[in-house]
Formats: structure tokens, sequence, C-alpha cells
């Protein structure tokens, strides 16, 4: 592992920057306010930014200043509520049932809502065991929102002086993520590649892929500074989005069987020399995100075009050698990744150059103005609410979990009179999500965290002697605690419990051990009651969803799929459908792969056929990759032959793909087939005639025709129309297989 290398991705991410960000917001009030014999109300001002900071998620300034703003209002509604009742038990209760199913029933308008639901339900817990006058209350409530203010002002001023910086810090990441895909891609070539593995590991990634892209959507084309009033920077950062978006698809590509060619030409060494290859590209990649994200500029290292000029050196010695009539074509398919391989690294030093923010450079790339359509309208109608409140949504489920299990909680911490109930109430509403797996997943991980970093936390006292040493190691545990909070909620919640274990010695060392000893019996408890709500309060398995994200992404693929052959039909390519039709069948199918990837951490009885659904995974999967590979060949094609040759055999794919929609819908129910001609045998008969006929010239010695540069450009597409097509008709038998069982 190259550790200078992470560790300059670690703080130039904009995980890190927001752990900083936060540990200011939070920390700062309680220093100045404690210089000043005012620590209580330090700590309610803290108190104020951290329930701000969880709504201060990624996206748009107008939004994340918005999302800010509404926690403000809500935080100073509930907390005045809570105040004036908390003496009151049953009132409490009914608080509990009210706000805990309102604020999750919001996010149904996306994880910015969400997000400011949670700030409130956090403010409304923390404040269930305090217990103030009347006249305390409405000063209480003001000191919170003024610490939400304080942190939303420092949000703004640091945007403010470097207004593009996350941007390019979620854009370098995506880059780097991109990199880790070719580097997962570049399995294939190993001689004992674990070919399920591999593709549950891409599957994962591009999943991982779409969501980072999605993000950079929402902060690009709906920040006016960046597609209106552009700068040099915007216009860069926005030219090297869309580059990185066409890398991506470069990357999906598919042209055959790997199995195949590892059985033909493994003692070539050819395979070798082409992972060499793809080995630097992926280090290039890490090298131009890193330099996005810190905003400086890069330059390709010379061993890539070396590398490049060696490998195709090696494919001209390689080509002569299997030069046969048996394996031509097999070269061909080869001659076509090289190919890949060439223009991926052209459009490396593409990305090289734009990270050096040439002006000149920026101002010849042509930019679209239609970015309106590639980003999901934020639309906060009653109507949206409404229709989720049945048991078909997940959402309403989820809220009633959260509910039931949030006013369990109060009851139980009551009844056992723990000290700290609010920390029950806090470990639900943080582990309880919409999905079983992620909830299970969650619990264990509070759990296992919460006791390792008490340990942390304990060894960390004992071993630091001054209060300022046990303060500054607070202040590291905490941003290493916010900066893994999004990505790694395990590592986060060790290091959050060893820095509260920190904080709550320095309030009050002389109850230190009983706090500690309450917060393992509280998050114990607070997780029981979680995982169980999971389990047993109208769960939400995925098996009875996964029909839906099937059905989404065969028909957002077989979109995607007459949009790219549509283009040899017509020779001409819509760009901006183009482009919907490619974002939507990936991010539908990184949602089928999601979907999967939960159920399978699921228990056993709640699943559906694992095997079969895997299958249709893999099969969307590889068909989009196809569907990528024949859209790489439209450019310089569409008048080479004529598309009467791939009409009817496109026909027959979207044919079998709305067969297959329509089984997997109607689950079982009969729905009359179509009839469909032989295309697929036809193109097949007229491409091995082809082949016959290079055979036979190859045979005379005949080297360099019409025939020659006729098949190199015809096979290729016609492979993948093939390729498309036994994919179509296996997806559509295992669509049959479902219906038959009643998926």
């Amino acid at each position: 592992m190259d550790y200078i290398k992470e560790y300059r991705k670690f703080v130039n991410s904009y995980y890190f920057n927001e752990a900083i960000r936060i540990t200011i917001g939070i920390t700062l009030p309680v220093i100045v306010c404690n210089y000043f014999d005012r620590l209580q109300t330090g700590l309610i001002l803290s108190l104020g930014a951290l329930a701000v900071s969880t709504s201060d998620i990624p996206g748009p300034i107008g939004q994340r200043r918005n999302g800010m703003l509404a926690s403000i209002g809500l935080i100073f509604l509930i907390s005045l509520i809570t105040g004036f009742i908390n003496q009151y038990h049953i009132l409490l209760g009914f608080e509990i049932l009210l706000f805990c199913f309102m604020l999750s029933m919001i996010g149904v308008y996306g994880a910015r809502v969400n997000a400011v639901g949670f700030a409130g339900m956090l403010i409304m817990v923390i404040n269930l065991d305090l217990h103030m006058e009347n006249s305390q209350v409405l000063m209480h409530s003001v000191t919170l929102v003024a610490g939400g203010c304080w942190y939303m002002i420092l949000s703004l001023a640091l945007f403010g002086v470097r207004p593009y910086k996350v941007i390019q810090q979620a854009l370098g990441d995506c880059i780097i993520s991109i990199g880790d895909y070719f580097a997962t891609r570049a399995l294939f070539y190993d001689k004992n590649a674990d070919y399920d593995s591999i593709y549950k590991r891409l599957m994962e990634q591009q999943q991982q892929i779409e969501d980072k892209q999605s993000l950079l959507r929402e902060m690009m084309f709906k920040s006016r500074s960046i597609v209106k009033e552009s700068t040099i920077t915007s216009r860069t950062l926005l030219v090297i989005f869309l580059e990185s978006i066409d890398l991506f698809e470069k990357a999906a590509a598919t042209f055959y069987n790997y199995q195949s060619m590892h059985k033909r030409f493994d003692e070539s060494g050819i395979l070798e020399d082409f992972r060499r290859v793809i080995d630097v590209i992926v280090d290039e990649l890490h090298l131009i995100g890193l330099a996005v994200q810190s905003g400086r500029p890069t330059r390709a290292s010379r061993r890539l075009n070396n590398e490049l000029r060696v490998l195709k050196e090696r494919f001209e010695n390689f080509a002569n050698d299997y030069r046969k009539p048996e394996s031509f074509d097999a070269i061909v398919n080869m001659r076509k990744l090289l190919q890949s391989v060439e223009d991926i690294t052209l459009r490396i030093y593409t990305l090289h150059h734009y990270t050096r923010y040439d002006i000149k450079k920026v101002q010849k790339y042509k930019l679209s103005d239609d970015y309106q359509y590639f980003v999901n309208k934020t639309d906060l109608n009653i109507q949206t609410l409404k229709e989720n409140l049945s048991l078909k949504s997940n959402t309403f489920r989820h809220s009633i979990r959260v509910t039931i299990a949030c006013l369990l909680g109060y009851i139980v911490a009551h009844a056992l009179k723990l000290q700290y109930s609010y920390w029950v109430l806090l470990t639900i509403i943080v582990i309880l999500k919409p999905t079983y797996s992620v909830t299970r997943q969650r619990n264990y991980h509070r759990l296992i965290g919460t006791f390792i970093g008490a340990l942390i936390g304990l060894g960390l006292l004992f071993i630091i002697p001054t209060q300022n040493g046990k303060f500054a190691a607070m202040i590291v545990l905490m941003i290493i605690t916010y900066s893994f909070m999004r990505t790694r909620y395990l590592v986060s919640v060790i290091f959050m419990t060893a820095y509260v274990m920190i904080y709550f010695y320095l309030l009050n060392s002389h109850r230190f051990y009983e706090i500690f000893k309450s917060r393992l019996i509280d998050t114990t408890v607070g997780s029981i009651i979680a995982l169980t709500a999971a389990y047993v309060l109208v769960p939400s398995w995925e098996r009875r969803q996964i029909s839906t994200y099937m059905v989404k992404a065969l028909i957002a693929t077989k979109a995607y799929f007459e949009t790219v052959a549509g283009i040899f039909a017509t020779g001409q390519l819509n760009e901006r459908d183009y482009n919907i039709r490619r974002k939507d069948a990936f991010i539908e199918q990184a949602n089928l792969s999601g979907g999967f990837t939960r159920m399978m951490n699921e228990p056993k009885s709640k699943q559906g056929d694992i095997k079969r659904i895997h299958q249709m995974v893999v099969l969307v999967y590889t068909l989009n990759s196809h569907i990528v590979s024949l859209a790489a060949m439209t450019k310089g094609f569409s008048n080479v032959f004529p598309h009467e040759d791939f009409s009817a055999i496109k026909n027959d794919i979207i044919a079998d793909l709305n067969e297959s929609i329509s089984l997997i819908e109607n689950k079982g129910k009969e729905i009359q087939e179509s009839k469909h001609n032989d295309a697929p045998m036809e193109l097949k008969h007229e491409l091995n005639e082809l082949i016959e006929k290079r055979r036979r010239e190859l045979q005379q010695g005949i080297i360099d025709t019409e025939t020659r540069k006729m098949l190199t450009t015809f096979k290729p597409v016609a492979d993948q129309f093939l390729f498309i097509s036994r994919i179509a008709e296996d997806i559509k038998k295992l669509a049959k297989r479902f219906a038959s069982n009643g998926m």
C-alpha cells in the first residue's frame, strides 16, 4: 500500500474537511464560553451546532443553506415544546409519537430533508432528560438556535472563501473511484481470476460511482455559478466531470469472454502486458483525482506512454504469431481492446491537461445547455407525502418502526430507571434505518464500536496525565470520528465513544465511571430495541422490492439500447438523449445491485431466490456493458454498412426485453409472446460468410484486402448485437422462471 498516497487522499477529501469544520463548530463555543466561565452556555451552543451540522450534507450551496435554516427553525420549535412539557411523561410520550413519525416521514423528499428531520429528532431526544423551569426554556431554545446559526455562518463563510473546494473534493474522489474500478477490471487479466468475485466487486464499485456522479450532478447542475455564470475554474471542473463520465463509460465496456481469452492466449504473455498498462492507468487516475481534490496541476508520467508503446509493439508481434484462420476473429477483438486502451490513454492525458485550468483548452470544449434534464427536481408538494401514507411505502413503514421503537425505548428507560435515558433513544434513531440489512450492520458496528471505543478512551485517560493533553486528544478523536462518519461507521463509532468518554471525564471526573457504565448499558438496550423493531415491526424485506428494481432496470436498459441501436439506423446521435438514457440505465442497474446486496444481508428465511436474482443482476450488468461497447462503435460506422443488417435483430432484442418486463410485472400471469424472426441466425450467417471468405484469403497468403477492412469494421458491431441478443434471451428465460414461481 502507498501510505503517502492514502494520506493525501484522506487529507484532501471532503470528509476530512467536513470533520475539521464540524469539530471547530462544536468545540469553539465551549472553549470561548469556558474562558468567560460560561461553560454551560457553551455546551448548549455546541449542541445546537452539532444538530445543524447533521443537515449540512454535500450539495448546492443554496440547498445547504436552506437545509440549515430549516434545521434551526425546527430545533427552536421542538426545543420549546419539549422544554415546556418535559415534566409530564404522558405528554412526552405523545410528543415522541408525533415528531418521530412526522420527522421520519419527511424523508420521502430526499436525503437533505431527511437530515433536517434527524436534526429535529436529535434535539428532542437529548432534551427529554433536561428539566428546566419555564423561564429557562426560552433561553435554552434561543441558545440552541444561536449555536446552530454559528455553525451555519461558519459553513457558509468557508464556502465563500473556497466556493469550488467541495466540488473539487467530490470530483477528485469520483475520479479516484473510477481508478479503483479500472484496478478491479484489471483482475480479469490474471491467470487465476475469480470471475464471480470480480463481477461482485465491479457491481459494488459501479453503484458507488453512480452515487458519486449523482451527487456531482446535483452540486454542479443546480449551481448557477457552474452552469450559468461560469469562470475558468467552474468551467474546467464541469469539463473534467463530463470527461470522467465518458471515461467511466469506456471502462465499463466489455468486448469478449475472458475465460476464452485466457484459454487461447495465456502462453503468449499478451494479457500480462495489457494488465501492466491498466495498472499504470490506475496510478494516473489516482494522481489526477488527488490533483483535482487539492486544486493543483499535474502532468502525466512518461511511464504510461512508454508502457503503451511497448504494448503496441508486443501486440503486433503477437498478432503476427497468432494470425491463423482459426484465431483471427479473436485477434480482431483483441485489436479493439488495444484501440480502447489507446483511447483511454488519450483521455488520461487530456484530464491531466485540464488540471492546469488552461483557459484556451477549456474554452474549446463545447458545453451543453441541457443540464436541467440530468438532475431530479426537489418538489416538496403535499401530494408526495399523501401518496406515501400507505404500507406499500418503505418510508411509511420506517416511520412506524422509528415511532414505536422510540416510544418503547422511552418506556423501558424509565421502567429500568436508567439515568441517561436519552442515550437509549439516541441509539435507536441512529441505528434504525429503512432496511433491515443496514440496521443490522449498524447495530453490530454500534455495539462493537462502543465497547472498543470505551476501552480506547479509558486507555487514553490513563496514559495522558494533563488536562490539556486529554483535551487535545479529544479534538483529534473528534476529527477522526467525523472524517469517517459517512464512510466507515464502525471506525466512526469507535473514536466517537473514545472522545465522548474523555469529554465526560473533563466535565465531571468524579461521576465519570458512573457515566461510563450508563453509556454501555443504554447503548446495549437501544441496540436490542432497534434490531427487534427492524425485524418485527412492519419490516421491509428486499424480496418484496426486488422485482420492482428488476423492472425499472430492464426498462432503463431497453431505452438505452434503443437509443444506441437507433444510431446505426439513422446515422445520427442525439447527445442529450443518449446521455440521459445512459445515466438512467446505470442508476437503475446500481439500484438493482444495491437491493440484491441488501437482500444478501437479510435472514435467509426472508430472502428470495438468491441464485436466480444474482443471475439477473449479472445479466443486466453484462447487458449494459455490451451496450456501452456497442455505443463506442457508433462513431464513424453509420455509413459503412446498411442499417438493415441490424434492424431486425434490434427489434428482436427489444421484443425479448418487453416480454421479460411483462413477465416480471405480471408475476405468473400468462402473456402473449411476440413472434420473432430469425434475425440473430441471419446476422450470424452473414458474418460467417464474411469470416469464411477471409479465411480463404489468408490460406492463399492474401493479407490486406477489402474483406479484411470490412470484417474489421463489421464483425465487432455484429458480435455486440449477437451478444446483446443472447443476453436478452437469457433474461427472458430467467423472467419466465420468476413468473412461474410467482416471485
